[in-house]
């Protein structure tokens, strides 16, 4: 067994090649020697040589169930939560700054109010500024409509003078618009009986020629008198009738209201026409009416099209943007004249007062977010696969002796850094119960990355290469003495399964019982020569083989 069992399963090699051969003769020398010197040295310690009683002993222990931690230590120092130094933005005398280092401040606390007359000032002219690149747009805006040319009047389209592709002048006529349907008819009237006369009365009128009679309307009765020839003294009266169609502004009439007559006949005229005229100059895009179509007030008769106008109306809107950014920024900067707090924490430090002069980028305090403390660990690339965020993290501190805290990792980075050929990368940690650590501190930090409770287990060393492990098979024998194999009597090797293994202990999950005994070399301060558990060489020690029984486990 042993060492010699681990050729026999190698079986016959194949020939190796001509360059490897020398290389096997030189490690089958080197072994060689090393077991013979191992066998000398054996023999030279055993009790029976009269030797040295330092020498390789089995160790007996028992398969127990233990709980397999494994950790990682690294070492980090400590941050705040969030940190922010208040930077002035501005310059100018502080009027106020009514905190202390060591004051805790909520967010957007005032910590200094800055002398911001200049600011104030430049605030009203960019208000003038806005209000009147915003006036400027509107009346671009206004022109840019007027390119709708729009009737004045109800009534009918009579004369259009305009045709698509016109260039328009402003003041131009482009159309003419009548309202036919009512006629206004203004005759004189003597003035003592016109006088009389209310606006609203009704009036009798006679077409002249035809003797046509109309029923009217009195409209307004002039006040003031008018001499006629033959020195007639009269007073305008306006009558108004509904055109039954005939009527035209050529047709002439005379009326009566009540008893009175009209001192001579008068000419009807239409109650409304009128010339269309552009407000602006352009060409004329379209024509959205026809000579003879009735409309209505504001309609559109004609369109015109500018480029012109266009891009006035284009450059008055960046001018309202570009006042309306200016506005903005002089608010801004208005704001800045009162330093509020940024985050919730602590006064660190503060470097200036109430009375001095701020010029712009001066660093007036530092704050502390202490809600909790985080470190960063550089974890090497061979262990960062075992990291991951939740795990639970033990902390130590050389300036709290004797004291543990509790973090937990937050944050697994995968930016790493290669120094002299080895990559780290950051892990963050957080520590929220923090009683006594301080920003700055140095800390050593173990990370759980496995655990196994209550499992069967043995030491290390007690598992040989090949998931081998010795075990006592007969418990009458007193196992003081080697066998042929330099084994122990009653014990021989069994093959296990293993699991999750720390420095001490490795698991076992198949292959042993709770209670098994079993043994393992113990290594002597003066060495022995043992590989994977199992001693070299094929002979049992001179004198017997000792047992030491441990007393460990849990």
């Amino acid at each position: 067994m042993g060492f010699r069992k681990k050729q026999a399963e190698g079986g016959t090699a194949t020939a190796p090649q001509p360059m490897r051969k020398k290389r096997v003769v030189r490690i089958v020398l080197i072994v060689a020697v090393v077991a013979v010197v191992a066998v000398a040295a054996i023999r030279l310690l055993s009790p029976r040589s009269g030797g040295s009683q330092d020498v390789s002993l089995y160790t007996e222990d028992t398969v127990q169930t233990r709980d397999i931690v494994t950790e990682l230590s690294y070492s980090g120092t400590l941050e705040p939560a969030d940190s922010y130094t208040v930077t002035s933005l501005i310059s100018g005398e502080i009027l106020s700054a009514d905190f202390e280092e060591g004051d805790t401040v909520s967010k957007d606390d005032v910590l200094y109010t800055v002398d911001s007359s200049d600011a104030s000032t430049g605030l009203e002219r960019a208000q003038n500024t806005l209000e009147q690149a915003q006036r400027a747009y509107n009346q671009a805006q206004e022109s840019l409509a007027d390119l709708n040319v729009a009737s004045t009047a109800a009534g009918q389209v009579v004369d259009l003078q305009v045709e698509v592709g016109d260039d328009v002048a402003v003041g131009q006529v482009v159309a003419t618009v009548r309202d036919s349907s009512t006629m206004t008819l203004e005759l004189p009237f003597p003035a003592d009986e016109a006088a009389s006369f209310s606006v609203g009365q009704s009036a009798l009128v006679t077409v002249d020629g035809s003797y046509e009679t109309l029923t009217g309307t009195v409209t307004a009765v002039s006040a003031a008198d008018t001499v006629l020839t033959g020195n007639r003294i009269v007073r305008m009266v306006t009558i108004q009738v509904t055109n039954p169609g005939a009527i035209t502004s050529a047709t002439q009439a005379t009326a009566t209201v009540g008893a009175s007559a009209c001192a001579q006949s008068g000419t009807f005229e239409y109650q409304a026409e009128k010339n269309v005229t552009a407000k602006v100059s352009g060409q004329v895009a379209s024509l959205p009416v026809s000579e003879g179509d009735t409309v209505s007030a504001g309609q559109t008769l004609v369109v015109l099209s500018s480029d012109t106008l266009s891009d006035q109306v284009e450059s008055a809107a960046d001018q309202v943007e570009d006042a309306q950014l200016s506005l903005e920024n002089q608010q801004d900067t208005l704001e800045n004249y009162t330093i509020q707090s940024p985050i919730d924490g602590t006064i660190v430090d503060k470097t200036y007062k109430q009375g001095d002069n701020l010029e712009t980028g001066s660093q007036l305090c530092t704050i502390f977010d202490l809600s909790y403390l985080t470190f960063t660990m550089q974890v090497d690339e061979l262990d960062i696969s075992q990291v991951q965020v939740g795990q639970t993290v033990q902390i130590t501190a050389d300036a709290l002796e004797g004291q543990t805290f509790t973090g937990v990792v937050t944050k697994v980075s995968i930016n790493g850094t290669t120094t002299g050929g080895v990559t780290s990368y950051p892990v963050t940690v957080q520590i929220d119960e923090a009683d006594g650590l301080l920003p700055g501190m140095n800390v050593d930090a173990s990370v759980v990355v496995s655990e196994s409770r209550g499992v069967l287990s043995v030491p290390v060393s007690a598992v040989s290469r090949g998931n081998l492990v010795l075990v006592r098979t007969d418990s009458e024998t007193s196992a003081q003495e080697g066998n042929a194999e330099g084994l122990p009597v009653g014990y021989e090797y069994v093959e296990v399964t293993v699991g999750n293994s720390n420095d001490d202990y490795i698991e076992i999950t198949s292959g042993l019982q709770e209670g098994d005994q079993i043994a393992y070399i113990q290594t002597s301060s003066g060495g022995s020569f043992f590989f994977g558990g199992m001693p070299m060489g094929g002979g049992g020690m001179d004198g017997g083989t000792m047992v030491v029984t441990s007393t460990g486990g849990y």
